[in-house]
């Protein structure tokens, strides 16, 4: 049974019979029942807004028109919400982020307390080098 559909009366279509046992080929290809296999293709042509008696033309071009336009539009939704961001998160944050460092000092480094910093030469000298002349 249909999923959704189990309660619903059966209505007859007039169609001819070769576009019945077209239409029926076609369902088990699908593997759904004539309904469901028909409800499909009408929410298929309603959703991508494409007429059953419109010519695709030999390359499609009326799909890769509408399609090429809905990608344009996605596009610049994206690009707005990115411009958003930019403006409401980013930029502001990066402020802060630098008014609160630009005062700031470099920390200073500590020396360790083995570490020798200079050796001092002391003044006083107990020896000192004999210098002979000849």
């Amino acid at each position: 049974m249909d999923e959704g559909y189990e309660n619903e009366t059966f209505e007859k279509l007039g169609i001819k019979t070769s576009v019945a046992k077209r239409f029926r080929k076609f369902c088990k290809k699908m593997s759904k029942s004539q309904s469901m296999t028909l409800l499909l293709m009408i929410d298929f042509f309603e959703e991508n807004a494409i007429s059953p008696a419109e010519s695709m033309g030999p390359r499609m071009e009326t799909l890769e028109k509408r399609i090429s336009l809905l990608i344009k539009k996605r596009m610049n939704g994206m690009i707005a919400i990115m411009k958003d961001i930019e403006k409401s998160q980013t930029k502001p944050t990066a402020a802060m982020l630098y008014a609160l460092f630009e005062h700031v000092e470099p920390p200073k480094k500590k020396s360790l307390i083995l570490e020798k910093t200079k050796f001092e030469e002391k003044e006083e000298v107990k020896f000192k080098e004999k210098i002979e002349n000849d």
